[in-house]
């Protein structure tokens, strides 16, 4: 009989435990996630869930951990994973009660049911969690179990982990919470969504008074410093942070920051290159522009994007609401630049050893059967090239490409930064071939920087929870020609562009230089241009490429460009070093691991810990 039982019990241990994961099990802790945070180290709140980074164990402050074992698990350190005696006290009270009114599943079985098993109550299910229970407690031990439940549990209001939680409800550090704040996080293990403070704040208090009266039952709290707690707590208002506006970023880096994490265990954080300054003045200046004259002018959407000149991108707009399009106009729409695309024939023809006072003949040109025109349809004959520039002359600049060749235009563009396929026809020399937004504003960087090309980055460094020290990333492409023999030039031209010619409206009131552009029948307009410190590209148009209401891009573009320039130089602009690809302000530089790089040269190459795996001995650092 014993053995006819033996053989049973082995046979349905046997059916439910061949599909459990064991392995994803023991690593479960280590599941790759990627925290983006901005320049100024906060962490850029995207709108959905959110995880905050990794937290180790000595990271949790001592009162949370009492707070969440005196409200879900008492004998959290002296059971082995399923307590007997809580069951059997649950099993009481909630008979004594007439329903179900406590639970007798331990923190273990938690971590169990939230990471590694479907929720279904079925008899394979329970066995299951109980041998796992005891697997996870010889295998990982107490602390690792209660680091990795209080890093996966859900919070409610779309917050996963404690980390998570405390950044949502109290914009703070996990380890920054005071008692009474650790309290309601606990608080709100038993029912995230009806008890979390923003939607039920009520609730909320009288959960966190209970979880203080438990830690005090437990011995881990005095009364008169649980009687204080609460009374603090009657008067805090948890705060959500504002989502960082910078969603268009977000997207347009996670990628990026993903490949640089690659499968790292545990949460990699990546420092980015966005000032939530500069992006909330960029949103908050292109809904006002739109709101006030898009309707009128037939404008529907606008994109901006603002860099240093050497290339880090501190804000993107992608379009007019982020809630209603995530599509990127700033980054995945490609559009006629029309005139801002004059700057690369300007810049073959001084490289073809023309001077700025050199003259150029403005009038009617027909080349293979096309005759393009001037905008205002007059013609204004001999002009120096500094004119034909600074008017935006069609009929000067046709002629000008024609005379260095539509090749070395194309080269120019090249050398600038413009990835995008460019036809060889000659109405390339007023933009005919498409561009981004983000492209152009990188080559216009170049100028402004004196070397090309100026490659937009957005990752400053990142860090693993595996690793003690951060790793440097910065510019993926150096800079390395020298623009120094033409940047005089063509910033003299570009300035020329906003104190007497199609620009002027652009005009911050400061130094400014850049240039307008308008694509055939007023579908597309633009404004791309630099100050001392920033480079920034404006685009306006429709995204179903319908014309518009007489826009070019010395209006609207460069009225928003004007705004946003003269509010970002009402404080100091980011610096950052491209040798170190740190913003000035920030401390000791990270150690330097150019991930394409070293990518690129290492087949066993780690991003995570910026090594590779030589023929001999153990990994080495990738410095390159």
């Amino acid at each position: 009989m014993a053995l006819t039982f033996a053989i049973f019990v082995t046979g349905m241990l046997i059916w439910a435990l061949k599909d459990v994961p064991w392995e994803e099990i023991a690593e479960g802790s280590l599941k790759p996630v990627v925290v983006l945070e901005a320049a100024d180290g906060e962490p850029i709140v995207r709108q959905g869930p959110f995880q905050g980074p990794y937290a180790r164990y000595e990271e949790f402050p001592g009162h949370l951990v009492d707070a969440v074992l005196s409200i879900e698990d008492r004998r959290f350190m002296v059971h082995y994973g399923v307590d007997l005696k809580g069951i059997m006290r649950a099993v009481l009270r909630n008979f004594q009660a007439g329903s179900v009114v406590q639970g007798g599943s331990t923190i273990t079985q938690q971590l169990i049911k939230v990471q590694y098993l479907e929720s279904d109550r079925t008899l394979k299910r329970k066995l299951q969690e109980l041998v796992i229970a005891f697997w996870l407690e010889w295998k990982l031990g107490k602390r690792e179990i209660l680091t990795r439940y209080l890093n996966s549990v859900y919070l409610g209001s779309g917050a996963t982990g404690m980390p998570a939680a405390a950044r949502i409800y109290f914009n703070k550090d996990i380890a920054a919470l005071n008692v009474q704040e650790a309290a309601m996080l606990a608080g709100l293990l038993k029912a995230p969504s009806q008890l979390n403070p923003i939607d039920n704040f009520e609730a909320a208090r009288e959960r966190t008074t209970t979880v203080l009266d438990a830690m005090v039952a437990n011995g881990k709290l005095e009364a008169k410093d649980a009687s204080a707690a609460k009374a603090e707590f009657a008067e805090l208002h948890p705060t959500t942070p504002t989502p960082r506006s910078g969603s268009w970023f977000a997207d347009w880096i996670s990628s990026q920051a993903g490949e640089i994490a690659g499968a790292s265990p545990g949460s990699t954080t990546v420092r980015t290159t966005l000032v939530p300054r500069l992006q909330q003045l960029a949103e908050d200046v292109v809904a006002r522009n739109l709101d006030k004259d898009g309707k009128a002018l037939g404008a529907s959407q606008a994109a901006l994007v603002a860099m240093t000149p050497d290339g880090a991108v501190v804000a993107m707009v992608g379009g007019r609401d982020y809630k209603t399009s995530q599509f990127n106009r700033a980054v995945a729409a490609k559009r006629q630049p029309g005139s801002t695309f004059k700057l690369f024939v300007f810049y073959a023809a001084l490289k073809s050893g023309l001077t700025l006072r050199d003259r150029v003949f403005d009038g009617p040109i027909e080349v293979d059967g096309w005759s393009p025109q001037n905008s205002t349809g007059r013609y204004r004959g001999w002009v120096t090239i500094a004119e034909a520039f600074a008017r935006s002359l069609n009929g000067a600049t046709v002629a000008l490409a024609q005379e260095v060749g539509i090749e070395n235009v194309v080269a120019a563009a090249r050398e600038l930064g413009i990835d995008s396929p460019l036809n060889l026809v000659p109405a390339l020399a007023l933009g005919s071939s498409e561009v981004s937004l983000l492209d152009l504003t990188g080559a216009y960087a170049s100028i402004r920087l004196g070397r090309s090309p100026v490659e937009p980055w957005g990752v400053i460094d990142f860090q693993a929870s595996t690793q003690a020290k951060a790793f440097r990333v910065g510019p993926l492409v150096p800079a390395s020609a020298d623009l120094s023999s033409y940047q005089q030039d063509l910033v003299s031209l570009l300035q020329l562009v906003v104190e007497r010619g199609t620009g002027r409206d652009a005009s911050p009131g400061a130094f400014a230089a850049g240039k307008t552009g308008t694509s055939q029948n007023n579908r597309d307009a633009w404004f791309v241009g630099f100050t001392e410190d920033l480079v920034a590209g404006v685009w306006v148009g429709n995204d179903d490429d319908t014309p518009m209401k007489g826009v070019t891009g010395g209006a609207l573009p460069a009225r928003i460009w004007r705004d946003f320039m003269q509010a970002a130089m009402a404080q100091p602009a980011p610096q950052i070093d491209p040798d170190t690809g740190l913003m000035t302000s920030q401390g000791t530089p990270a150690a330097s691991c150019n991930i394409r790089a070293c990518a690129g040269s290492y087949r066993s190459f780690r991003a995570s810990d910026c090594t590779y795996q030589p023929y001999w001995g153990e990994r080495r650092l990738c410095e390159r």
